[in-house]
């Protein structure tokens, strides 16, 4: 039989018809048995023996369809459309339908299996999202519980070693949108996904959680709590034993005793708390300074609080990170804080961590440093931002580059949808002189937000050192507006001004940041990077000794900044890398 006569065969005895039927029908019992199965807690080997059995029965049917027709007399063997002299020549026509047949079945079932094997691979077993809360009190003064409960379940299950929680910073990119969980263990390569509601009425409170699938979408468990808002504490304890028992997680008597050392015992303490929180995220300088209110009022309420001399100790430690304050009036008491909450709770990662960046950017103890570092990502290997500060602060200051990028990559594949993380993944690369993958990378997390200003200002930095000097200018100008007008990017905006023989435009930038030092802080760190750019190094070395008197923050990253390289060779600027205990 030649192919032409084979194929006008198939479409006579109806063949691509039933292909097409069964594959309708098959479609609809995999949705079913995907769908139903999970909710009426059906093992998963069935729906693997579902689809096994339908790719089984597809070359049956197709054999049956080539072989038999349906007629009102019953079920008949099909007669050939030609004569029968032919017939010997076709009696084996039925070999071709089974070997496409074959061929086809097969590709499904290892199609059925590859797939399944590459969801396996992106979404382990035991992972989690938990999506930021409602406010369904549609109260603006609430917004802090709906946030910190979310928070507040991330950092507790995070405690767990063999769950992975996706951080907060990614997470919370879903606010205020209403996603579909399974949309979100596609993108987060999660197995769960838990989302709740909050409802705050005077001193009641409601919480309505849900965890589900975030493969098939079905819902694992669900629950309402409606408790007084003293019960805060309780209900959040109460969700993430629930969350583990469903998961089918078993706790060490040691994660349980930490689960529950993490809260205090005193709901206004732990209210004040998530107040704190709640302000800190903001990232404003008013948003951190209401923080450090909360927080002290939530360590007043309860001394043995550890998290709460953890939030003081970063909020203390946000002031002078984004130039709000002079190192002298924040980081003792922030040094304070973080010792204190160890005191306490010696297995916070989340002290440990920031201990670490007090000793090595105001301390600059650097032994102690990485040590301290290095207990927090023992204590949680999953903890993103114990890795991040590890890479971008101290192994990019102590000149480790290669393994700062390395470091960098981990909290990256922790948190892929963060844009801090992009962004100094981008900033890690431009310190190690990767410049052009440091652009990549820096315009990939402006993709993901547009509004992101230290992405701008690091895009900037990396066009600064390609001497493209023009796009350098516009993305330091988008990042002046878009962060509400940061010294620290008006200087690089002045500094690549200078660059571009625009001395009128540096000078005038220059002289608001002086102006503007009367008013607030400004780092003299900042400002000598200005005067090099413009030639004037006597006047930048008076200000990079003013910023080692006060131990500026950047001033730590001046061995492997590329904005000093024209003064290496200086005997000051070795004497000065001399006295960091930076020398290599």
């Amino acid at each position: 039989m030649n192919p032409k006569t084979f194929f006008g065969e198939l479409k006579r005895r109806n063949v691509y018809k039933v292909a097409i039927a069964y594959a309708v029908v098959a479609w609809l019992l995999m949705q079913i048995a995907t769908q139903v199965f999970p909710f009426l807690e059906i093992p998963n080997w069935a729906i693997r023996l579902v689809i096994m059995l339908i790719a089984i029965g597809f070359p049956i049917a197709l054999v049956i369809a080539w072989a038999f027709e349906l007629t009102p007399e019953g079920l008949k063997r099909t007669e050939s459309a030609d004569e029968l002299p032919k017939r010997s020549a076709r009696s084996h026509a039925w070999i071709y339908v089974v070997i496409i047949a074959g061929a086809i079945s097969v590709g499904i079932f290892f199609l059925g299996r590859y797939t399944s094997s590459k969801q396996s691979a992106k979404t382990p077993e035991q992972s989690i999202a938990v999506l930021p809360f409602e406010n369904a009190s549609n109260e603006p003064n609430t917004e802090y519980l709906s946030e910190g409960i979310s928070e507040a379940l991330i950092n507790s299950l995070s405690e767990l070693q063999q769950l992975r929680v996706i951080a907060r910073p990614t997470v919370f990119r879903y606010k205020p949108k209403d996603v579909d969980p399974r949309q979100v263990g596609r993108e987060l390569g999660v197995a769960a996904v838990l989302t709740g509601k909050v409802r705050q009425m005077q001193d009641a409170l409601k919480v309505q959680v849900d965890l589900v699938d975030a493969v098939t979408g079905a819902q694992i468990w669900g629950a309402g709590y409606d408790r007084k808002i003293t019960d805060l504490v309780a209900i959040k304890q109460a969700i993430v034993q629930e969350v583990t028992a469903k998961l089918k997680l078993k706790l060490s008597s040691e994660e349980q005793r930490r689960l529950v050392k993490r809260d205090s015992t005193n709901a206004e303490a732990y209210q004040f708390y998530l107040r704190g929180r709640y302000f800190w995220n903001k990232r404003t300088s008013d948003g951190i300074k209401q923080a450090i209110e909360h927080f002290q009022q939530s360590i007043e309420r309860d001394p043995n609080f550890a998290l709460g001399y953890v939030g003081l100790a970063d909020s203390y430690i946000a002031l002078t990170f984004y130039n709000f304050a002079a190192p002298h009036e924040t980081m003792p008491k922030a040094k304070e804080s973080a010792i204190k909450a160890l005191a306490l709770d010696n297995t916070l990662a989340e002290a440990h961590v920031s201990l670490a960046h007090i000793l090595m950017n105001y301390d600059w103890n650097w032994p102690a440093a990485e040590t301290e570092f290095k207990r927090s990502i023992e204590l949680r290997p999953d903890y993103a931002t114990a890795h991040e500060w590890y890479a971008i602060h101290y192994l990019t200051a102590t000149g480790r580059l290669k393994e700062a990028v390395q470091e960098m990559k981990k909290a990256l594949e922790l948190e892929p949808a963060s844009l801090v993380m992009n962004t100094f993944m981008g900033a890690t690369l431009y310190y190690a002189g990767r410049y052009d993958e440091a652009i990549d990378q820096c315009r990939r997390t402006i993709e993901m937000d547009p509004n992101f200003a230290v992405a701008h200002w690091h895009l900037g930095l990396a066009y600064e050192e390609k001497q493209a000097l023009d796009a350098a200018t516009e993305e330091f100008k988008k990042a002046i507006s878009l962060s509400g007008g940061s010294p620290l990017m008006r200087a690089a905006l002045s500094r690549a001004y200078a660059q571009s023989q625009k001395k009128p435009g540096a000078n005038e930038m220059l002289d608001k940041l002086n102006e503007l030092s009367k008013q607030q802080y400004v780092s003299p760190y900042e400002v000598a990077t200005i005067y090099i750019a413009l030639g004037n190094n006597e006047q930048a070395f008076q200000l990079l000794e003013e910023a080692y008197a006060e131990h500026s923050f950047h001033l730590v990253y001046l061995n492997v900044s590329p904005q000093f390289k024209s003064v290496r060779s200086d005997p000051r600027f070795q004497d000065l890398v001399q006295r960091l205990g930076l020398s290599r």
